[in-house]
């Protein structure tokens, strides 16, 4: 798992699709990251519906210094204002640049769809070549009511029948990939 060449041809597979990867040492850089990218884009909040515990407490930390709302649940509530989703991505395929999330909670599923901007950490153990490789995993996923597994390649794009390209039309605009050196969960 999280072979070398797995992640070079995830990182490869994925910026071929318009996404952008940074790798980062763990959780405390992607928040930092995250957090960032909201002030640069002049977003006002983070939706993270999927961060537990100290992890939690850190990222509420980072945003309050920041003057940004953290959203963790009731998305619904507040679709029509969430400029990033933070979210964790269960696995990588090398082979396509695609994250696979298990977006059981509607909460969730909000923050990877209906944000601006979608950051997914993934972390590098997680990352495998194909999804032949993930066939055991994605399996007992399916088992576990309810299942609502994304599979996510790049930000949202469409084209009409005149095959213009529009980004964002059915999902976030930019998707930005932090491949995780340690875990931290």
């Amino acid at each position: 798992m999280g072979q070398p060449e797995n992640v070079a041809k995830f990182i490869e597979r994925a910026r071929s699709v318009q996404t952008t990867v940074t790798v980062v040492s763990g959780l405390a850089a992607a928040f930092d990251y995250a957090v960032d990218l909201t002030l640069k884009q002049g977003g006002k909040n983070i939706a993270a519906p999927a961060i537990r515990g100290e992890n939690l407490v850190l990222l509420e930390s980072i945003c309050q210094k920041n003057n940004l709302m953290l959203l963790t649940r009731n998305l619904r509530e507040q679709i029509g204002m969430i400029g990033t989703g933070l979210t964790m991505a269960d696995w990588g395929i090398a082979q396509t640049g695609t994250l696979v999330v298990n977006c059981e909670s509607e909460d969730l599923r909000i923050a990877t769809m209906l944000s601006e901007t979608h950051i997914a950490m993934l972390p590098k153990y997680r990352i495998e070549a194909d999804t032949a490789a993930l066939e055991v995993e994605l399996a007992a996923m399916m088992k576990t009511a309810p299942c609502y597994l994304a599979f996510i390649s790049g930000a949202s794009r469409t084209a009409d029948i005149e095959r213009v390209m529009t980004i964002g039309v059915h999902g976030p605009q930019e998707l930005h990939v932090l491949i995780l050196e340690e875990d931290g969960l």
